[in-house]
């Protein structure tokens, strides 16, 4: 069905006696790096360990004033040191300080970071609170508020999520939940900002980015936190283990006899190996009524409330004008159709028509071997063809047509395999940490006045995990746009945030795209901080002799290039587990 190739491990064997060399090389630069974290560490015993001394002394007749003053000399030392990697310390150490000063008891960095994020909640709610006193002088203010409200939503249960996982999980799995943290907090960030810039420009805009600058400054500390703590406890069970423990970034998995990966599931194994087996349906969607239902819409509404398991929703050949929303509600949904040019989901909403760009989406979710398309057209400005802010969502061998802004990868963690995504302006943007692997972009002819730019990645402060990978990758134009290649510009992508993040490597790149490679926003907008890389990259546009000389463009090696992998960059065991091939790290 969706799924047709398989990439051959075989580089860890090839270079087995070459890797040895190297890991007894790294053995030295890894020794420095843990012997660093061991004072650090070692530093966190010691200041507990002498606050229990403190305590003690005290028991023992010690004098008061002198155990209250080291008591406070410790927990200062403490939040220091928790907050070192923190961009806005005063927001971190006065109020980490404050709390330890009301509750001596809290002394452990889980328990400080648990106190941080609900800080965090505070400020969040403080901050949206007061836009109740905003009074919103025309329509298109009045909606961009409604979306409002529907982000900081989602913004608020993404921080109960990181609160509820801090009060469950023990301190010595906080390494392992940390992904999930940071997916969860950079996404808070990225919801905060999607409600700004649903604003049209103005002073109510202006008013609500300053609203919202100290929530944001609080949420970026958290995600510092978060890496400060849970690097601190990885160097703790390295040493607790007695050795050291070198990443490989090639794929562990292995082919078995029958060519298929050995981590696919025997149902899964069944899917992959034949086209005409599909998953047993819960319900078939169908416009003919051959099916259970005549809309998508009406199939999701109907799914329990309560199910154990994967709830399938097989949509049979049709264009279905519609738009469908899959709510949080509607947990372990799949959903696949009869190919991607044949299940379609379209729809025409977009800006020009007076629509905001956060509600012109023709779908917002996942799914396996499905078309979503938006016909607005090249003069419908940014018309979204789909929406996703799912975490962990993995769409295969699926096909996102439209113009400006296709395909939105709003928040959270993302995987596309075999995917065809269409478009010109900024066709693909967003702030979510996604992966794009062995995917095809095509490039579409714009306006006349218009250029492309392939990319538009918003991440908007240095502590996020978001970014967006395209790997082995084909980057070609349309074949209408071949013919005036020599006068619309192409580029790979250009930064819509401050912090925009994009890595292009091992992909091969049509000759149209500019030889800069890549395009600026407004002026110097983020070109000292942005972060856009290019690695081994093939084809007669990948040349990147003439490209950009941003500070922040970089031509990255091998072991930089690792960093972007799905095992590294989405920790991808999760991808794993859907049963969508995935190469986990390098393909050369």
């Amino acid at each position: 069905m969706a799924f047709q190739d398989f990439d051959l491990i075989s580089e860890r064997r090839r270079n087995e006696k070459k890797q040895q060399l190297k890991k007894r090389i790294l053995i030295g630069v890894i020794a420095t790096v843990v012997l660093v974290g061991m004072i650090g560490c070692a530093f966190f015993v010691a200041t507990t360990k002498y606050g229990d001394a403190g305590e003690r002394n005290s028991k023992n007749g010690g004098s008061p004033t002198s155990n209250t003053n080291k008591h406070v000399a410790h927990s200062e030392k403490i939040v220091k040191l928790v907050c070192s990697t923190a961009d806005y310390k005063d927001k971190c150490e006065g109020p980490l300080n404050k709390a330890m000063e009301q509750d001596p008891k809290l002394q452990h960095p889980k328990d400080l970071l648990k106190v941080y994020v609900k800080i965090v909640q505070d400020e969040v709610n403080k901050a949206f609170n007061k836009t109740s006193s905003f009074k919103f002088n025309n329509e298109k203010e009045k909606g961009a508020f409604e979306d409002c409200k529907l982000l900081i939503e989602d913004a608020k249960e993404d921080l109960e999520a990181s609160i509820s996982q801090l009060s469950e999980i023990e301190f010595k799995k906080l390494s392992s939940k940390a992904p999930d943290l940071n997916s969860w907090l950079s996404a808070v960030i990225s919801f905060q900002q999607t409600c700004v810039d649903g604003f049209p420009e103005g002073k109510m805009k202006t008013d609500l980015q300053k609203l919202f600058d100290d929530s944001k400054e609080f949420v970026s500390n958290s995600l510092a936190i978060v890496t400060q703590v849970s690097t601190f406890l990885s160097t703790v069970q390295t040493l607790a283990r007695g050795r050291l423990l070198l990443s490989d970034n090639s794929p562990v998995a292995s082919l078995d006899s029958e060519g298929l990966p050995s981590w696919i599931h025997p149902e899964e194994r069944r899917v992959l190996k034949a086209s005409d087996i599909r998953p047993k349906p819960n319900v078939t969607v169908a416009k003919d009524g051959s099916g259970d239902f005549k809309t998508i819409s009406d199939a999701l509404a109907a799914i329990p409330a309560i199910y154990p398991g994967r709830y399938v929703v097989y949509v049979k050949e049709g264009v279905y004008d519609e738009v469908v929303t899959v709510t949080k509600k509607m947990q372990n949904v799949t959903m696949y159709g009869d190919g991607s040019q044949k299940s379609i989901i379209t729809g025409n909403k977009n800006f020009r028509d007076g629509v905001r760009t956060f509600l012109t989406a023709s779908f917002g979710f996942l799914g396996l071997a499905m078309g979503f398309r938006n016909t607005a057209g090249p003069d419908g400005h940014q018309a979204v063809a789909a929406r996703v802010q799912a975490d962990r969502a993995v769409f295969a061998n699926c096909r996102f047509e439209g113009y400006q802004d296709t395909l939105y990868t709003q928040t959270h963690r993302q995987f596309y395999r075999s995917c065809i995504v269409t478009g010109t302006i900024d066709f693909i943007f967003g702030d979510a940490a996604v992966i794009f692997q062995n995917c095809i972009m095509v490039v579409r002819k714009p306006m006349d006045n218009q250029q492309n730019m392939v990319t538009a990645q918003g991440r908007m402060d240095k502590q996020q995990a978001t970014g967006t990978v395209l790997q082995k990758c084909t980057i070609k134009a349309d074949d209408k746009l071949v013919p005036v290649t020599k006068t619309i510009r192409s580029y790979l992508g250009r930064p819509w945030k401050e912090f925009s993040r994009t890595i292009v490597m091992e992909t091969e790149i049509g000759e149209f795209i500019h030889p800069d490679g890549w395009t600026p926003w407004e002026g110097n907008f983020a070109l000292d901080t942005l972060y856009y890389a290019e690695f081994n990259n093939t084809g007669p546009g990948s040349s990147t002799s003439n490209r950009i000389k941003w500070p922040g463009y970089k031509i990255i090696n091998k072991e930089e290039a690792s960093k972007y992998t799905v095992a590294n960059f989405l920790k991808g065991t999760w991808v794993q587990s859907s049963g969508v091939p995935s190469q986990q790290g390098m393909y050369y």
